[in-house]
């Protein structure tokens, strides 16, 4: 069974720091792209970063360029998103997902195999 699994989110100050990280297990993590999506409440969900299988290039969204940092480590079978900076518009659910090749794409579909997510909320 393909998993990925999610933690390190919580509640922090504006300003503050967060290392999300996901743990993939039951495939090849190394040739595989990964990305990080956020689901704020009410909203829908949003792809924040992405990254290639071997980490030769990546994705960030407008919103969290120059605060949010996308790194994955193949021998760990583990994915990172470091956020600084954070804002309360942060606040949201955040999900590592799987995709379909070695290369990201900014398609959600292809993304198919999601974790449960963790949360992170952004408030004073």
């Amino acid at each position: 069974e393909q998993l990925v699994v999610e933690s390190g989110g919580g509640l922090v100050q504006p300003g503050g720091s967060l290392k999300l990280s996901c743990v993939a297990s039951g495939f090849n993590f190394d040739i595989y792209a990964m990305g990080w999506f956020r689901r704020p409440p009410g909203k829908a969900s949003e792809l924040v970063a992405a990254i290639n299988s071997n980490a030769d290039n990546s994705y960030y969204t407008d919103a969290v360029k120059g605060r949010f940092t996308i790194t994955r480590d193949n021998d760990l079978n583990t994915l990172y998103l470091e956020m600084n900076d954070l804002r309360p518009e942060d606040t949201a659910l955040y999900s590592c997902a799987s995709g379909q090749g070695p290369l990201f794409s900014l398609a959600p579909h292809s993304y198919p195999n999601w974790g449960q997510g963790t949360q992170v909320t952004v408030t004073s």
